[in-house]
């Protein structure tokens, strides 16, 4: 899984926003334009190549405000579909909100 695939997608504007990922982003006041700086500017942390219906990676960046921000989505050969995007907290992760803790 390639970040740059991710980036040209969101270039081309070939973003599916999937229903559940525009619940979240409206419940955590995150805005498209935070998701796309995140996937432009960002960096791949975790990938997951068995979820289903399409991989997907878990993207570590910022948004338009500088704020960490992580945005997990999946790609095919055309399309990035938004899963879902959150501001990570030291709960699930270390302090630098990159690493997750172990269980």
């Amino acid at each position: 899984m390639e970040i740059e695939n991710f980036r040209r997608f969101c270039a081309e504007g070939k973003i599916l926003w999937t229903s559940h990922g525009l619940e979240r982003l409206q419940e955590r006041n995150i805005s498209v334009a935070d998701v796309k700086n995140c996937i432009m500017n960002g960096e791949i942390i975790e990938e997951y190549p068995t979820d289903f219906p399409h991989p997907s990676a878990l993207i570590f960046g910022k948004n338009l405000q500088e704020k960490i921000l992580h945005v997990v989505c999946g790609a095919d050969e055309n399309f990035l579909y938004l899963i879902t995007a959150y501001y990570p907290t030291t709960e699930k992760f270390l302090e630098d909100l990159r690493t997750r803790r172990q269980k």
